[in-house]
């Protein structure tokens, strides 16, 4: 799932904070963020409603479903 690591990442990256930072935000390990963005594992459904919610974008655009060509 390439498009989610990237997307966390982007994300992340767009608001300025840290993988720990985010981590405090939306309550989860920083080292969890860190393998979701390097791909090494992948969130499960609360986290990505966490992620989506934290971000205001949609489930389906964090999981690279909701991209416009």
């Amino acid at each position: 799932m390439i498009s989610l690591s990237n997307n966390i990442k982007t994300l992340r990256q767009e608001k300025q904070l840290s993988i720990r930072s985010l981590g405090k935000e939306i309550g989860v390990e920083y080292s969890r963020i860190s393998r979701w963005e390097t791909g090494k594992s992948i969130p499960n459904a609360e986290d990505i409603i966490k992620l989506a919610k934290f971000f205001n974008v949609s489930a389906d655009y964090l999981l690279g479903l909701d991209m416009i060509d």
